[in-house]
């Protein structure tokens, strides 16, 4: 029961995040923005997609398991980070990267301390969802995936804002 809950609330939670870039997407395109890293962007969508599918089948295959607490705690500690984040760079967050030319990074909330907090909280969220039900595969194998993305992805973003 808890695991249906979990993964019906983490879709409507990652569906939710895609009206809100969808939306903010609009918005860059009116202002001008430049759309970047288009060639790993399917990927990372497949990527994302995979790992709820693995979530599933994974927790379904071992016949359901047990919810951890505790990762479930780390994760939303993790998710409030990611809420904290994501408020914090307003119109200007999406899944794609844009840049608005003329226009600097954000600088507020944790992008006052961190360069790329929203991927220190992805690195977490990648680890902590599957731990959360004992989901070893899921977790090894989707970390591992997650930080070849984000190879790309932050390489790609560095040298958007070097410019």
């Amino acid at each position: 029961m808890y695991f249906v809950v979990f993964i019906s609330l983490l879709i409507l939670q990652r569906l939710s995040e895609l009206y809100i870039s969808s939306r903010n997407e609009k918005w860059l395109l009116q202002n001008g923005a430049i759309e970047y890293g288009q060639g790993h962007y399917p990927f990372m969508v497949a990527m994302h997609t995979l790992f709820i599918i693995a979530i599933i089948a994974e927790y379904n295959l071992r016949g359901g398991t047990p919810i951890s607490w505790g990762f479930l705690a780390a994760f939303l500690l993790v998710l409030s980070f990611k809420f904290w984040a994501l408020s914090s760079l307003g119109k200007y967050w999406n899944t794609k990267i844009y840049r608005i030319p003329g226009v600097y990074p954000v600088k507020k909330g944790p992008y006052k301390i961190f360069r790329h907090p929203n991927y220190m909280e992805v690195i977490g969220e990648i680890a902590l969802i599957p731990l959360a039900f004992h989901l070893y595969y899921t977790a090894i194998i989707f970390t591992v995936l997650n930080a070849a993305m984000l190879t790309v992805r932050i390489s790609v973003e560095n040298k958007v804002w070097a410019k």
